[in-house]
């Protein structure tokens, strides 16, 4: 069964472009437990601001009508 899940989720994964990604791996990122041996310091938090902020600058960016439309066309596919 998982091994179908996988399959499925690399399959969407292949369809993002890079900001996408990039903004998927932030979700991933903080749904996952941290191990307690990662401190998550004020340099890093720092860091991604500055990369989010140059990602904005570049128009690395989807409006609120875009991830509704984005999330409604492949939820529909789902069914």
């Amino acid at each position: 069964m998982t091994g179908a899940v996988d399959r499925k989720l690399y399959a969407y994964i292949e369809q993002l472009n890079l900001a996408q990604k990039k903004s998927l791996l932030g979700f991933i990122k903080t749904i996952l437990p941290a191990k307690e041996e990662e401190v998550y310091t004020i340099e890093q938090y720092n860091k991604e601001l500055e990369d989010a902020e140059a990602e904005i600058e570049r128009g690395e960016f989807y409006t609120h009508e875009e991830a509704k439309e984005f999330f409604k066309k492949h939820l529909s596919e789902r069914k």
